[in-house]
């Protein structure tokens, strides 16, 4: 695995050029350009707002707030489960061409789609200091660790779900369904409190609950993460990305054949 890393990192370059090509192709020839890295997720926190605050309204205060410290890592999350899975295949000619270590193809995406969610955070930055919700200097020390926990469990997710794809290219709508159910079995658009205690053990099983509890306890909460719900997110986070590469390994033995 050492050697694996080694060679990844050999590669680093090839990695970078790949994210700056993704960034700079994502919006090309659209109108707004990059500006969708911002209006999108704040559309989507509008229509949320408007649901659930005024048409399925909630006692949570300041909602929009509560939902788009949310809002914007699942987007990231959700990105890497569902584009992360087309990776592979969609490099396919260059697969042909020229050796590379295949694990730079889904690495190269969810680099891109967690810088895309970086840039995205200048927008919540913005609408905490503009609403004078104000922010906790001690909690935003954990902000980087939360991140990169959820890299990693994007990169496993990312890294499983493209080697599966190669050989199951109906997986890449299947993904579509399950990203938006996962989504609503995640407490984005509410609070975890109303899942019911005899469900919660089940309910913890989910990777990105302890990731989206910490990002609304910094973000909008205030507060430090409990050290638990951080723990549990690493463990977790770890135990996704071992998967994720593990299969990959193996599964990336037969792409030639099957593409």
């Amino acid at each position: 695995m050492i050697k694996d890393l080694k060679e990844l990192y050999a590669y680093r370059q090839m990695i970078f050029s790949l994210v700056k090509k993704d960034l700079r192709g994502r919006y090309k020839g659209s109108v707004l350009g990059f500006m969708w890295t911002f209006i999108n997720p704040l559309l989507q926190m509008g229509v949320y707002t408007l649901v659930f605050s005024i048409i399925l309204r909630n006692d949570i205060d300041k909602y929009y707030l509560f939902l788009f410290v949310a809002l914007v890592p699942w987007i990231f999350f959700s990105a890497s489960l569902t584009g992360g899975a087309d990776s592979v295949l969609a490099s396919k000619d260059m697969l042909k061409k020229i050796y590379f270590p295949r694990e730079v193809l889904p690495i190269s995406y969810v680099t891109g789609a967690f810088v895309n969610m970086l840039l995205s955070f200048v927008v919540i930055f913005g609408v905490i200091i503009f609403t004078g919700h104000g922010l906790n200097p001690l909690a935003l020390l954990t902000l980087p660790i939360i991140m990169l926990v959820e890299y990693v469990m994007a990169l496993g997710i990312a890294l499983l779900s493209s080697a599966l794809t190669v050989y199951f290219r109906d997986l890449s709508y299947i993904l579509g369904i399950i990203a938006m159910i996962w989504q609503y079995l995640t407490p984005i658009m509410y609070s975890s409190d109303l899942v019911p205690d005899k469900l919660r053990p089940l309910w913890n099983l989910n990777p990105m609950t302890p990731v989206i509890e910490a990002y609304r306890s910094v973000l909008y909460a205030k507060q430090v993460p409990q050290l638990s719900t951080l723990i549990q997110a690493a463990v977790l986070g770890v135990i996704v990305c071992v998967i994720g590469y593990i299969s990959f390994r193996k599964l990336q033995k037969g792409f030639a054949e099957e593409l």
